[in-house]
C-alpha cells in the first residue's frame, strides 16, 4: 500500500492564510478546515509551533470528512497565492490593559505581517483581527497600498455575536431567533443598535424592558474585558475566530447576509478618513457594498463619537 502525502496534492481550489498560531489564528485555522472550505496555511515566526499545530488539525480533517489541506510553516514564501489572508498576529490583552495600550506594540508588527502577506498574496483580500482592529486595519491598507475593499476589519460580527448571546439568555430565545446589529470602533464606544435589534418577530423594546436591555448593551460593550479578567492570562478566542469565518464565507458566496464589518469610509454616514464598522456586504472583491441605515440624531451622535476615537489612534501613530 502506498500512502502519498496530503500535502503533495492540491485538495482546494481556494487557500487561506492564517497568520499567527495563537490561539485566535489557530482556532480560525481549525473552523475553516472543519467547514472543508479550503486549504489552509498557518504561520507563525516560532519554529516548530505552526507546523504542529496544522498537523494536529489536519489529522482530524479525516474525522469532519473534509479534504483541506492543512501546513504550517515560518515562511511567506509557503502563503503564495492565497485568496484571503486572516492577520491575527500580535499581542493579545492582559488583565487592566485597553485596547488603546496594545496601540504601539502591534502597529509595528502588523506593519511588517501585511507588507509580507500581500508581497506573497498581491491579489488576497485581507481580514485584520489583530487590536486595537480598527487601526491595526488602517495600518494595513496604509502599508500595503491595497484599495479599501480588500482591507477589511473584524470586530462588528463579534460584538454583535455577543450581544445576540446576551440577548438569548435574557430572553430565553433561541440564538438563531436574534438578529442584532453593532457599529463604530471595536472598543468602548461600539454602538450596540438596539432599535434595529429582534427578538423573531418582535423589536427589543417590545420584549426586555429598558433595564434589561441597558444591561445587554453595557455587557456588550465589556464583552472582550470580561473574557479576558476571567482567563487572566489570555483574551477570547472562540467567538472572535468563528466571526472571521462568518467573514470568510460570505466573501466565497457560501453566504449572503449584512455584516458589520470594520472599514474606510470616504464620506458614508458622514464620516471621512477612518476605519469603522458599519453595514456591509462581502463577496469575492472583499467589501461589495457599503449598507447605509438611517440613523437618528443620538446614533449618528455615538458613531462619530466611536470614529473620532479610531482617529486619535491613527493621530498617535502619525497616520492622521
Amino acid at each position: 500500500m502506498c500512502i502519498r502525502s496530503m500535502s503533495s496534492e492540491k485538495k482546494h481550489n481556494k487557500k487561506i492564510t492564517v497568520v499567527g498560531s495563537g490561539n485566535v489564528g489557530t482556532t480560525t485555522a481549525q473552523l475553516i478546515a472543519e467547514k472543508n472550505l479550503a486549504d489552509v496555511v498557518l504561520i507563525d515566526i516560532v519554529e516548530g509551533i505552526p507546523q504542529g499545530k496544522a498537523l494536529d488539525i489536519l489529522e482530524a480533517c479525516p474525522l469532519w470528512h473534509s479534504s483541506s489541506n492543512v501546513t504550517g510553516t515560518n515562511s511567506y514564501d509557503d502563503t503564495a497565492g492565497s485568496d484571503v489572508v486572516v492577520i491575527t498576529a500580535g499581542l493579545a490583552r492582559k488583565p487592566g490593559m485597553s485596547r488603546d495600550d496594545l496601540l504601539h506594540a502591534n502597529a509595528k508588527i502588523i506593519k511588517q505581517v501585511a507588507q509580507e502577506s500581500v508581497k506573497a498574496s498581491p491579489e488576497a483580500i485581507v481580514i485584520v483581527v489583530t487590536n486595537p482592529m480598527d487601526a491595526m486595519a488602517h495600518i494595513s491598507q496604509n502599508v500595503t497600498g491595497l484599495s479599501r475593499n480588500r482591507v477589511i476589519g473584524m470586530g462588528g460580527v463579534l460584538d454583535s455575536a455577543r450581544m445576540r448571546s446576551f440577548i438569548a439568555m435574557e430572553s430565553g430565545a433561541h440564538p438563531k431567533d436574534v438578529q442584532a446589529m453593532v457599529l463604530g470602533g471595536h472598543g468602548d464606544l461600539m454602538v450596540p443598535m438596539y432599535r434595529l435589534t429582534t427578538i423573531g418577530d418582535k423589536n427589543i423594546t417590545d420584549v426586555l424592558d429598558g433595564p434589561v436591555i441597558q444591561a445587554i448593551v453595557d455587557r456588550t460593550k465589556n464583552g472582550g474585558a470580561e473574557i479576558v479578567g476571567l482567563l487572566k492570562t489570555g483574551s477570547a478566542y472562540y467567538a472572535p475566530a468563528a466571526s472571521t469565518v462568518e467573514m470568510i464565507e460570505n466573501i466565497f458566496g457560501i453566504k449572503n447576509e449584512i455584516l458589520p464589518c470594520s472599514v474606510y469610509l470616504n464620506g458614508e454616514y458622514g464620516i471621512k478618513g477612518v476605519y469603522v464598522g458599519v453595514p456591509v456586504k462581502l463577496g469575492r472583491n472583499g467589501l461589495e457594498k457599503i449598507v447605509e441605515v438611517e440613523l437618528t440624531e443620538e446614533e449618528n451622535r455615538a458613531l462619530n463619537i466611536s470614529a473620532e476615537a479610531v482617529g486619535e489612534l491613527m493621530q498617535k501613530l502619525g497616520m492622521k
